[in-house]
């Protein structure tokens, strides 16, 4: 409390001084509620961005020329693909943002006969490594990580000295499976829903030896994404799905994707089926995520990628490392970034894309970002036609495909 009995000299000094020790506290306590802001607050952008904020660039608007003679090549293939079978799923190819064209067919639910929309949300499979992968550089972008940090200073019972972010993102860690190892006898009882931390605690109890020395060369391995699912939960203090909602769901406007919980979702999500519309049922590997069970649609996924490929979401640096090629001690054009499938041809002309295959479901995700073009494929009906989109990026650059040319597998 300050007293004004005079205005002399003495009074005047005292005020002053009272004054600056209430500015020096009013500082100090500023200084401390930023330093107790926790990890939660500082993994999304402090300001409100809405959707369109975070396209790609702000490219210019497609003609409706340009739009209706793409759109009758994009006809013509899915036509010529699908004439006779439904492909049960999503299907949608946009440029600048802007989609050109977009169809759903068939069931979410054979037995109901409930149709499939453009808000059902379908199990991507392997397409969630891409999303596991931008959460973790978003991580590392708010400086919670480093790509050289070695995991066990994350997960202290990781057994694997040697492993990196960087070689669990690039798949040069040497893991094995865990499909394969917990159908060992004695490793894991299979009629046990198996989770992720079942999986590192098999790893450093169970002495699962690599299958090659750290770092000597890619071997694509979901257990990989499983132990970065774990990351991710480790350094965000959140469960993965709260953490994929509050760094990329929610930010980029996903409103129809979810990371599935098999306790919570089970009954509820999109079924998968054979494809004679046999149903699928699920088995003990289920539970795993980060390397799978991501569910979205088309529009979502063009979301994801508009806002993957912009600098207003993710450091353009970080995103440059994710689209090199790791996987160079044997040559070829295929190879693999950190979290992203490509193929670099010597002409100096790369693609990028995912697939993805789980159960009966299918994905297919390609980003072109020189011609930012979005290609996307889904389905919950088994079909390796999903694959086949990867030759409509012919309708837009130099690639050497042709629209009749064979799928890749996942």
């Amino acid at each position: 409390m300050i007293l004004y009995i005079c205005q002399s000299s003495t009074t005047k000094m005292i005020f002053i001084k009272k004054a600056n020790i209430l500015q020096i506290l009013l500082l100090l306590l500023v200084l401390g509620s930023c330093k107790q802001k926790n990890n939660k607050e500082t993994l999304t952008p402090k300001k409100k961005t809405s959707d369109q904020t975070l396209l790609i660039k702000a490219a210019p608007k497609l003609t409706e020329k340009y739009i209706r003679d793409k759109k009758k090549s994009i006809e013509y293939f899915y036509n010529h693909n699908w004439s006779r079978k439904s492909p049960n799923g999503g299907f949608l190819v946009a440029q600048n943002g802007q989609v050109i064209f977009e169809k759903y067919d068939g069931y979410a639910d054979y037995k109901s006969k409930s149709l499939i929309t453009s808000t059902t949300a379908l199990h991507i499979a392997s397409v969630s490594k891409v999303m596991t992968a931008t959460a973790i550089l978003k991580l590392v972008s708010a400086n919670k990580l480093n790509l050289e940090q070695k995991v066990n200073t994350i997960l202290k019972e990781f057994p694997y000295p040697h492993v990196t972010i960087k070689t669990l993102l690039s798949h040069r860690t040497g893991m094995r499976n865990y499909a394969y190892f917990t159908e060992n006898k004695g490793v894991w009882d299979r009629h046990k829903i198996l989770t992720n931390q079942d999986i590192l605690t098999i790893l450093a109890t169970k002495d699962i030896s690599l299958e090659f020395k750290t770092d000597t060369r890619f071997g694509y391995c979901n257990t990989n994404y499983a132990v970065l699912a774990l990351v991710i939960e480790k350094i965000s203090g959140m469960t993965y799905k709260d953490a994929m909602e509050k760094i990329i769901f929610k930010p980029l406007g996903m409103k129809n994707t979810y990371v599935f919980d098999y306790e919570k979702d089970k009954k509820t999500a999109t079924a998968s089926y054979r494809g004679n519309f046999s149903l699928i049922n699920m088995d003990y590997l289920d539970a795993i995520y980060g390397d799978k069970n991501i569910y979205s649609t088309p529009r979502d996924l063009l979301k994801f990628d508009d806002g993957r490929n912009s600098p207003n979401f993710l450091d353009p640096k970080l995103l440059k490392l994710a689209y090199i090629g790791y996987s160079n001690e044997r040559r070829g054009i295929k190879n693999y970034g950190l979290g992203i499938r490509m193929v670099n041809w010597s002409s100096g002309k790369n693609f990028y894309f995912h697939n993805g295959w789980w159960h009966g479901n299918t994905a297919a995700y390609i980003t072109l970002p020189e011609e930012k073009v979005t290609i996307i494929a889904m389905s919950n009906r088994f079909d390796r036609r999903t694959y086949k989109v990867k030759n409509l990026a012919a309708l837009f650059g130099d690639y050497p495909f042709h629209l009749d040319d064979e799928e890749n597998e996942e």
